[in-house]
């Protein structure tokens, strides 16, 4: 079964909708029914969270290095200056997630501006 199996207006969606349903949601099923079970010291949890940490870096250093749409047309010097922005304002505001986000925004934003 592929995306393009049925010609139907509703394929795509219902396609997308299972698709994304059975790629996140039986996880999080299987994440609740074992939390309790695991300890957070446990070599398996911490392989979890070196993974799923990793899988965010990568996708993060996609969009750094290899952006597509409007993103692709920055310099990338703005692009990793933007990144490392972020990350300072960050680690300043004592790992504040939102305040790393913003400062990001910015320095992309005013980049793309001046440029």
């Amino acid at each position: 079964m592929t995306f393009e199996a049925i010609d139907a207006w509703w394929w795509p969606y219902l396609f997308i909708l299972v698709g994304g349903w059975l790629a996140t949601d039986s996880w999080r099923f299987l994440g609740v029914y074992l939390g309790d079970r695991i300890s957070e010291d446990s070599d398996a949890l911490v392989f979890v969270r070196a993974v799923a940490t990793a899988l965010v870096a990568a996708v993060i250093a996609n969009l750094v290095v290899s952006p597509s749409g409007p993103l692709a047309d920055t310099p990338l010097l703005l692009r990793i200056g933007a990144a490392v922005a972020a990350f300072a304002a960050y680690l300043a505001a004592r790992k504040t997630v939102i305040v790393g986000i913003l400062a990001g925004e910015a320095v992309l934003l005013a980049g793309m501006y001046f440029l």
